[in-house]
């Protein structure tokens, strides 16, 4: 997955937050663009409350004189395959500090001809829940925290290879048994989220062009994936002869 966040004020992201019982939903930090070490709004829960907190995007934070910076190591993103490996960036994480990002779209980038092509995916009539990471900073002179959340990626997504061959986002389902089990922090019981390790779109997208990925115009025609199109393929290559 690239490093394009689409968090606008939709009406299906409303609902969403609505439906995962957040409190304090004016302060979603909406834009149109966001990209990795910008400020985002981090779904998680405490006590048994689900609240929206402002976290950097880039998990790993280096300690500076008076608060912190993204580390040179590259953590906007978290692989999957590497979440159950002891003394990885997420490992920990994984187990006890899970987020959700909610969206409605995200970005993409493919190289062709040595140039970069820019493509974002909105999602049809609905808001996406991205499974996602946070870890919280105690500086040690100022005493000040600070958070800071990457998001899970997976395998790539036949269906997105067009638009970017290395990874796809978690797309969470949005059932209520998966989304209380992924906020709740005292779950650990990693063994439980193993299907959604999976590449899955889940929902309906809008895929066009874009001429940058700050301006957003649109370019060229605008096509839709479903998930309902790549399950179909499956079924039809798994049918004997």
């Amino acid at each position: 997955m690239c490093g394009r966040l689409n968090m606008i004020d939709d009406m299906f992201v409303q609902i969403l937050m609505e439906d995962l019982r957040i409190n304090n939903r004016d302060d979603m930090r909406y834009s149109r663009f966001k990209m990795p070490t910008n400020e985002i709004s981090i779904v998680r829960e405490f006590d048994g409350e689900r609240f929206l907190q402002t976290a950097s995007w880039w998990l790993l934070q280096q300690t500076t004189y008076d608060g912190f910076k993204p580390s040179r190591f590259t953590s906007f993103n978290t692989r999957s395959d590497k979440l159950n490996q002891p003394g990885s960036a997420g490992y920990q994480a994984f187990r006890e500090s899970r987020c959700i990002v909610i969206a409605k779209g995200f970005g993409e980038t493919k190289k062709r001809g040595g140039q970069p092509v820019y493509h974002d995916l909105v999602a049809n009539n609905a808001a996406i829940a991205l499974g996602g990471l946070y870890r919280e900073w105690l500086h040690p002179r100022t005493g000040d925290t600070y958070t800071s959340c990457s998001i899970i990626t997976n395998a790539p997504h036949p269906d997105l290879m067009p638009y970017h061959s290395k990874a796809s986002p978690l797309i969470l389902p949005q059932d209520h048994s998966t989304l209380d089990a992924w906020l709740s922090p005292n779950n650990q019981q990693v063994d439980m989220f193993e299907t959604l390790l999976t590449p899955a779109l889940r929902h309906d997208f809008s895929v066009f062009q874009i001429d940058k990925p700050s301006q957003y115009n649109p370019v060229g025609q605008t096509l839709t994936l479903s998930p309902n199109d790549f399950l179909a393929r499956q079924q039809h290559t798994s049918q004997p002869q």
